[in-house]
Parts: structure tokens; sequence; C-alpha cells
């Protein structure tokens, strides 16, 4: 059972860990004690940099490896992931992809490129590390979005995709009770979205607007929610919304 003070001697795979709310979700389970199996796919250089800072600090306390969540076989991947820890406590699924889609009844491709990724990818992990974790009474966090709950304009397939995991996170907390516990962090305005999916300046101000607390999160706010879920011993089936009060907006 994990300690309620550290992770010391616990492993823990975050998907998509290089960058980004992956990588303070890493540092964040490392520095109380964990060791880190951080997956990546195209960020070979951002992971294996970041393995070897954490190395300096902890000999061994931090493996790469890479996959394709949507075509890559997951359960060799999984095998390599446990053969390399030997064994898994925690699985973070925060790997996850963002990008605007059409109202187009053909356009199949897209909504299920981020069904695989956002949803399915998940839970195949979930599963496939599910005997692991249950041997230490591990946990899950899976990294939702409080637009799961308030879909985002000109991103239904996205949402959806999102939606798809929350629920995802309630079925598998029953399923896979007691052994395992299942929770959720659900991120509001934290990094800005990059590359095709980037927003004007205007519509930051018009997102901001909109939240309780007039500014943004950062990539930590989610770290050290990730960080309690790991931790919390008698919690699971629940989404933690870290969204600076984004939700009571109307």
């Amino acid at each position: 059972m994990f300690s309620e003070q550290n992770l010391k001697g616990r492993k823990a795979l975050v998907t998509g860990g290089s960058q980004r709310i992956g990588e303070a979700i890493v540092r964040a389970l490392h520095r109380v004690g964990a060791t880190i199996i951080i997956h990546y796919h195209q960020s070979q250089s951002a992971a294996q940099s970041l393995a070897a800072e954490l190395n300096a600090e902890r000999a061994d306390s931090a493996f790469t490896v890479s996959a394709d969540l949507g075509q890559d076989d997951l359960s060799l991947f999984l095998k390599t992931v446990l053969e390399k820890a030997d064994g898994l406590d925690l699985l973070v699924n925060n790997a996850s992809i963002f990008f605007p889609t059409h109202l187009d009844p053909k356009g199949q491709e897209a909504w299920q490129k981020l069904m695989q990724i956002n949803a399915f990818a998940p839970y195949q992990l979930s599963l496939l590390a599910a005997e692991a974790l249950a041997k230490n009474q591990g946990a899950i966090v899976n990294i939702v979005d409080i637009h799961a709950e308030k879909p985002l304009k000109h991103y239904g397939a996205y949402s959806q995709s999102k939606a798809a995991l929350r629920q995802q996170t309630l079925s598998l907390a029953l399923e896979l009770a007691p052994a395992v516990r299942v929770n959720a962090v659900a991120p509001g305005a934290i990094l800005w979205p990059q590359n095709k999916a980037s927003l004007s300046e205007d519509s930051k101000a018009q997102i901001l607007e909109h939240i309780a607390l007039k500014r943004a999160g950062t990539a930590e706010d989610i770290a050290e929610a990730v960080l309690y879920l790991a931790l919390a011993q008698y919690v699971t089936g629940i989404i933690l919304p870290v969204d600076g009060g984004r939700l009571l907006a109307k």
C-alpha cells in the first residue's frame, strides 16, 4: 500500500510524460520518491533529457519507453514497461491529442483518432496493467478535461473522447475495486494549445473572463492533483476539477 507521505520504491508509468503537463506530473511523482517510466511517442530528445536529469538526482529512478498509442501493440508496450520497472504501482493516462473537428458525417478518421488516443488506449492500458497494479493496491489516474462535461465548440469529437474517458474512470473504479483505485483530474485552462489548435489573444481573454479566479492554471497545479490522488487511500471514482472555478460559469 502507498505510504501516506511518499511514493518511495513505487513504480509509476506516465504516458505522454516528456513535456508540458506530463513532464510536471513526472517531476512531482519523482520528487516524492517514485521510480518513473516516461512514455513518449515523438519527443525522444525531451524524454531522454528528462530521464537523464532525474537519474542524476537519484540513480536508476527514471526510464523511457516509446510507443505510438494509436498504432502499436499495447500489450507488448506494457510488457516492456513491467520488465524495465519490475512491476507497476501507478498508471497515469496523460497522453492526449487535441484538435478541432468539423460537423462532417464523413469525418470518421479524425473522430476515430481522437477516440483511440484519448479513450481507448487508456482503457487498454488500464486493463493490461490491472493485475500488476492490484499486487500492491495500486492506482490509476486519468487526465480528462472539464470539456468532458461542458463541450467545447468546434471540438466536438475531442469533447466526446474526454467524456468517454470520464465515464471510463467511474466504470473502472467499480470494476477494479477494491484492489485498484481509479480517479481522474479534469484540467481547465492550464497550458494554451499549440500549433493548429492555438488560440488568439482575444480568445484567451474570453476564456479567462469565465474563470472565477481570472487566471490560467499551471502544469504544476495538475501534477499536485495527480499526486494527491496517487496517495489518497480512501478515494476512488472521483473526477477532480482543477479549473480555477471555470465549471461555475453558466
